[in-house]
């Protein structure tokens, strides 16, 4: 066994019955959709895991603002090191960056601030920091402080990326590389991605991906107080730091519980003696002291609430101190469903009437949002070809029929927009089609490595084709323009 594997055990024996954890699996894919992976780890052995195919345990995943957990570990590494104090003033570290002038408020804002979110701002200055390329440093600190820091929590991630600059500034490294010996490569953690800003510096507060697993050994670390197969990879009081209650949080109309618990070092505190890193749209790595238990998750959800609501009614409660007996028929039970674990891909029809019809055609695209110039679609008997050509050229996307095809398409530029971000898309997607009715053949299209896909409902008339868009998530609107086509020639 490899020193960064994680032993595995049958539920039972760690004191969960299987069928909570069966329980659990069901109503997430009933009520929730859609989870892309779980893993469950009790005492340091991993208890269950399950990936929802097209997602597979080899993919990194986005893990949006999950990442600043990590940034957070980084600075506390510095540190324990001696380099860094939390009670540093934030304009210590950026001499060159900081206004002439600076306000008396700007000039009390120090690291704590910054990991606590309570730096002083009224509104998340994030969007206004990110748009002010490429100079993200010097746009954070010359942003008005509304509030004395310390005493007015905001949610903020241009706070993050400000400590991620401040590790790159101190150690000479990119938090992804500072991170590599020290907490990366002991916990097996291979090849995490970080997107940088363009100074060059990592995003801090989003933009890193790893597996599940990775999760999983993060939240592992720190249960076990920073200690990993005899090495103290973080201090133990940073750890127990970072994890505690630093500041409130609670806002009026704020609905979900445990976004009103209080608020660390870049970790969330939970009800029940939780506390979780998450990251939008359903990525989590919780951590359940009192229950020597951790779980890791991927998703692409816009209730996150939803799915902790499932983990406090089916988990949680279910975990013993004790050992329980074994049994087989329910570990059996959830043995065979989680390696069963699928999401449905479109539902209809592998052909229609219409199919040998616009099977070859070339439809060219009126000006539209996206930048596509021209649809295609080539039909077979176990699928189709959708080709889309953009400025990078033809974009051939195989679509499986009651299946999953895995691909790649250039089409970041395009799509990132409906994300309301700049978040880069990976070119790695799966996607699925079929008939829904005789005259229009609907696509599922995925970017796995993201929780983002995209629904296209490909309506044919006798001299053209519309294309209606519907996004699953996004920071901003989910609505996409329609695609109106009409026939240019024959491929």
């Amino acid at each position: 066994m490899e020193r960064t594997s994680l032993p595995r055990s049958t539920p039972e024996s760690q004191g969960i019955p299987s069928r909570a954890i069966l329980g659990f699996v069901e109503a997430a894919d009933r009520d929730i959709r859609h989870l892309h992976s779980v893993m469950l780890l009790r005492r340091g052995a991993l208890v269950a895991e399950g990936y929802w195919d097209p997602y597979r345990p080899s993919d990194p995943h986005m893990l949006f603002s999950l990442s600043k957990s990590f940034t957070s570990t980084a600075v506390g590494m510095l540190v324990a090191d001696g380099r860094l104090s939390v009670e540093d003033p934030v304009l210590q570290h950026f001499p060159d960056e900081a206004p002439a002038a600076p306000s008396d408020r700007l000039q009390q804002m120090r690291v704590k601030h910054l990991l606590t979110m309570t730096t002083g701002h009224h509104t998340d200055p994030t969007p206004l920091v990110r748009q002010s390329e490429p100079a993200w440093r010097r746009a954070f600190l010359a942003l008005p402080v509304e509030h004395e820091p310390g005493t007015h929590f905001v949610y903020n991630s241009a706070a993050t990326y400000m400590l991620s600059a401040i590790v790159q500034r101190l150690s000479g490294q990119r938090v992804v590389e500072f991170l590599g010996p020290r907490l990366f490569e002991p916990l097996g953690i291979e090849a995490p991605t970080w997107e940088t800003s363009p100074e060059g510096i990592d995003a801090g507060g989003w933009g890193m991906s790893a597996r599940t697993a990775d999760i999983a050994r993060f939240g592992q670390l720190y249960l076990q107080g920073g200690g990993w197969q005899g090495q103290q990879l973080v201090e133990r009081a940073w750890v127990d730091e970072a994890t505690a209650f630093q500041v409130p949080n609670a806002t009026s109309g704020n609905p979900n519980p445990d976004w009103q618990q209080g608020y660390g070092y870049q970790f969330w505190r939970c009800r029940y003696g939780v506390y979780r890193g998450d990251g939008a749209f359903g990525q989590f790595c919780v951590v359940m002291p009192e229950q020597e238990a951790v779980l890791a998750i991927t998703a692409g959800v816009a209730d996150m609430q939803a799915v902790l609501n499932l983990v406090w009614e089916h988990l949680l409660p279910a975990m013993r101190s004790e050992p329980l007996p074994e049994d087989a028929a329910q570990a059996g039970r959830l043995a065979d469903r989680l390696v069963s674990l699928r999401t449905a891909p479109v539902a209809g029809q592998a052909t229609s009437p219409r199919a040998a019809e616009v099977s070859g055609r070339s439809y060219a695209v009126d000006a539209n949002d996206d930048d596509i110039s021209s649809i295609a679609f080539d039909f077979a008997a176990d699928g189709a070809t959708l080709s889309m050509r953009n400025e990078r050229g033809e974009q051939r996307i195989a679509c499986g029929y009651d299946s999953w095809a895995r691909g790649e398409a250039d089409i970041e530029s395009a799509y990132r927009r409906h994300l309301g971000t700049q978040v880069p898309v990976p070119n790695a997607v799966v996607a699925s089609g079929a008939w829904t009715d005789e005259d229009t053949y609907t696509v599922e299209l995925w970017w796995y490595l993201t929780p983002f896909r995209r629904t296209l409902s490909c309506r044919f008339s006798e001299n053209g084709v519309r294309v209606d868009q519907r996004a699953n998530l996004s920071f901003g609107s989910t609505e996409r323009p329609r695609l109106e086509g009409r026939v240019s020639g024959v491929r």
